[in-house]
């Protein structure tokens, strides 16, 4: 449940900074705000994930002590607490990743006949994005979220063992410690059915958000 909570909640954040971002970015295509997010995304993409943790607790919890170090917490409060700077660390990668996705998307669909026509018939631009482009590019956002899964548990393993959390990844650590196969095989088939979960999720989420599909159905 831990581990479940924290890629959740990572996912969650990155898609609500990065699909905004993403669509601002195709809407302002070559613009100062296109280049500084640009190189902002490719920055987040090329850190690894516990480099960032480590970083962001030794100013935030350390330095700064503004936000707990390790653990998971207690209580309505101090759980969600807990959460946001291991949430952080998983998911400041892939805002990088979902918001060029998103930009490369958006511009394909911003070309696309049936946005033309709604310009032609003097729709804002911001509702042609957001009823008639995101839908379709938004796509290969949630594909890649689905096959991402094993990226976001490699990762969760890490930095479960930087904030000291309980989950997935101190159970396998341990697990290798001392030589515990069982629960080493244990962990291996959970993470599999999890896997496998999340990208049949993804597949049956796009064929109702594609309304092409959507028709067929």
């Amino acid at each position: 449940p831990y581990t479940i909570q924290l890629i959740l909640v990572s996912i969650s954040c990155a898609v609500a900074i990065a699909v905004p971002l993403g669509c601002y970015s195709a809407m302002r295509r070559n613009s100062l705000v296109d280049q500084v997010a640009g190189v902002v995304t490719v920055a987040t993409i090329a850190i690894p994930s516990f480099v960032v943790a480590v970083y962001a607790l030794l100013i935030f919890a350390v330095t700064l002590r503004w936000l707990p170090a390790i653990g998971a917490g207690n209580g309505f409060w101090d759980g969600p607490i807990h959460l946001v700077l291991p949430g952080f660390a998983i998911g400041i990668g892939w805002v990088g990743y979902i918001s060029r996705l998103v930009r490369a998307s958006m511009l394909e669909v911003l070309g696309e006949n049936h946005v033309r026509m709604a310009r032609s018939f003097g729709i804002s631009e911001w509702r042609i994005v957001a009823r008639y482009a995101l839908p379709l590019a938004i796509l290969p956002t949630v594909t890649i979220l689905g096959v991402g899964i094993a990226w976001l548990l490699s990762s969760a393993v890490f930095i479960e063992v930087v904030f000291a959390r309980p989950g997935i990844g101190a159970l396998i650590v341990n697990a290798v410690h001392t030589r515990n196969y069982p629960i080493v095989m244990g962990v291996v088939l959970v993470s599999t059915f999890l896997i496998v979960s999340a990208t049949t999720l993804s597949d049956v989420i796009n064929a109702f958000l594609d309304p092409r599909t959507r028709e067929k159905l």
